[in-house]
């Protein structure tokens, strides 16, 4: 394959592992928390897979040859929260500033709130402008001064195939999937990371931790 070629088979296992995580399908009941955890499992081994063994995968050749797997936290049926989106304002978009991409338009889309650590916290959703545009959720939290990693992590990302779906009730944020930025890996990758809205006072530990 040539490159482009690899690049789009990458995005596909990716979308059908986040479609296996999805289940039924969008919009439905979700399944009993030992399924959850179940379909948790599942993908983290496949994501595992992906990073060793696919030409596109974050790791360069020499990383992959000592990769034993990531590293994530157990997973917590706790982190798992159906939302509804609140409406923003309408306001500037935010520009984030890449080597290769040069400037990524950031429209804000939504706000959701939820409770953590008996917290209430709220977080920005966006919208990546361009050519099919795709919903962006980053952020960062208490874990990453010494748990994940500082920069912080991503939970959507849809123009890559990050989507956990929707049901009744609004829109499926299950921390469990949080997972890092290319640029945790390696300092190849240029990564647009949280802004200061997105930035929570509590730890989340969930998800993926940092890479070593």
């Amino acid at each position: 394959m040539n490159t482009h070629l690899d690049l789009l088979d990458y995005r596909r296992r990716v979308a059908e592992m986040y479609a296996r995580v999805r289940g039924s399908g969008s919009g439905l009941p979700s399944a009993p928390p030992a399924d959850l955890a179940e379909r948790c499992r599942a993908f983290r081994q496949a994501r595992d897979h992906l990073f060793q063994s696919h030409p596109q995968s974050a790791l360069s050749p020499e990383q992959k040859v000592h990769f034993r797997g990531l590293d994530y936290y157990p997973y917590d049926p706790a982190l798992r929260f159906v939302l509804p989106i609140e409406p923003v304002e309408e306001s500037e978009a935010l520009e984030m500033h890449l080597r290769e991409d040069g400037v990524v338009h950031l429209e804000r889309s939504g706000k959701v709130q939820f409770t953590i650590e008996g917290r209430v916290v709220r977080f920005t959703l966006f919208w990546i402008r361009g050519y099919g545009g795709g919903v962006f959720l980053p952020f960062r939290d208490g874990s990453n001064a010494d748990e994940t990693y500082e920069g912080g992590r991503y939970l959507l990302d849809t123009i890559k195939g990050a989507d956990l779906g929707r049901e009744p009730g609004g829109v499926i944020l299950d921390f469990n999937y949080a997972y890092n930025p290319s640029c945790a890996y390696n300092p190849r990758w240029d990564c647009p990371l949280a802004p200061p809205e997105n930035w929570l006072p509590v730890a989340i530990r969930a998800g993926e931790k940092r890479y070593s």
